[in-house]
């Protein structure tokens, strides 16, 4: 061998060294900071030290959660970090079982202001029995907590985490830009009150895919200020379905615009695809909206609009929905509907919906009697076959 070439094998073998020596070095594995995996020993501060030490890696950095069931109280997780950070989770992480020490924070599990950052792996369990019962019984309770949030997050991959259990909502994005999320698994039982599974609102360019959801409100919830959403390959129910609002909670509020829902299945839901405001005065929109190629199994409500979302009917205004709603496309959405009525678009009084869509629409009632379709101010047109037959305003 030449020297030239045995010094390049050389520079190879040391680069390598490096390498290896550099990613054994910035990895901070929480249990070396004093972390117990026994489901018991607070493991917070652990957790944290473990974070800030990778956050503040000039290289790229790995937070390892491994094999065991980890304590973990409220904590946030807070960015800007100096490099990539990966957050690699093998084992399960648990909540306190005593509801009351979240207070009123409103979160378990912040990511605030991450970027160039990942998520992987783990089981999170939240462990909202107890809260569920309380709110069930109409005690005097805190307000609840989502497990896994993420604030102002930007360049983030969440992958192969699983969330169980969650007091008031398993995974929410807010603020976030460039978020891909794949292959998690959030579950909790049907009759769970108010668990909603993901959560978006004021984000843009996110990818949910590949996903199961299985829980006791919205599996999919679309808030205000939310552009540019693809979501593709989802199993949801039991659970709400995926709902674009509700909106007009508020005067001034952001519109939704560019979603698309593909390739899907809604099994047992209450909802399929909804697209819901209150009937308030509001700035809001939702447009350039495309659900495609979706499978209802015994779903209650497959395709609706409602305009006049009123929850309990308690409390509810009676002006008319300032929410415009146009350009929403309906194609090759098929299955059985648990309800009669198969497809309700019911718009507003003073802002009709425009530019509604329906193509190739097989939907039927599950016990053998002809589905049905009710419109009220939407407008639009049909193609290829529609069953139930169309309502739309032409």
């Amino acid at each position: 061998m030449t020297i030239p070439a045995i010094t390049f094998l050389l520079l190879i073998i040391f680069l390598t060294f490096i390498d290896v020596s550099s990613s054994a070095t910035n990895v901070f594995n929480v249990v070396s900071f004093g972390a117990k995996p026994d489901g018991v020993t607070d493991s917070t501060a652990a957790f944290l030290k473990a974070w800030q030490g990778a956050c503040g890696s000039a290289a790229s950095a790995t937070v390892v959660v491994p094999t065991g069931t980890f304590l973990l109280k409220q904590i946030t997780f807070g960015g800007l970090c100096k490099s990539k950070l990966k957050f690699q989770v093998t084992g399960t992480v648990v909540a306190p079982a005593d509801y009351w020490a979240f207070a009123n924070s409103g979160y378990w599990i912040l990511f605030n202001k991450v970027s160039r950052f990942s998520m992987v792996g783990g089981t999170f369990d939240a462990r909202g029995d107890g809260f569920w019962s309380c709110r069930k019984s109409g005690q005097n309770c805190p307000p609840g907590v989502r497990s896994i949030s993420f604030n102002a997050a930007k360049d983030v991959i969440i992958s192969g985490v699983k969330s169980m259990n969650s007091q008031v909502g398993h995974m929410t994005l807010n603020g976030c830009t460039n978020v891909v999320v794949r292959n998690i698994r959030l579950v909790a039982p049907g009759n769970s009150p108010n668990t909603d599974g993901f959560t978006v609102q004021f984000s843009t360019g996110v990818t949910l895919t590949g996903s199961t959801i299985q829980t006791g409100d919205d599996c999919v919830a679309i808030g205000p200020g939310t552009r540019n959403f693809l979501i593709s390959k989802l199993a949801c129910g039991p659970g709400h379905g995926v709902s674009i609002g509700s909106l007009a909670k508020q005067l001034n509020e952001d519109g939704v615009e560019n979603v698309t829902l593909s390739s899907s299945v809604f099994t047992g839901t209450q909802n399929g695809v909804r697209i819901k405001s209150w009937a308030r005065p509001s700035t809001g929109f939702v447009r350039n909206v495309f659900f495609q190629n979706l499978i209802m199994k015994n779903v209650q409500n497959p395709i609706i609009i409602d305009q006049n979302y009123c929850p309990s009917n308690l409390g509810c205004p009676t002006e008319h929905s300032g929410v415009k709603i146009s350009q929403v496309t309906y194609k090759n959405i098929q299955g059985t509907s648990a309800t009669q009525q198969a497809m309700k678009l019911a718009c507003s009084k003073s802002n009709p919906c425009t530019g509604i869509t329906l193509q190739d629409i097989k939907l039927t009632y599950n016990k053998g009697t002809p589905a049905t379709s009710y419109c009220f101010n939407a407008i639009g047109k049909n193609l290829g076959v529609i069953q139930p037959t169309s309502c739309l305003n032409r």
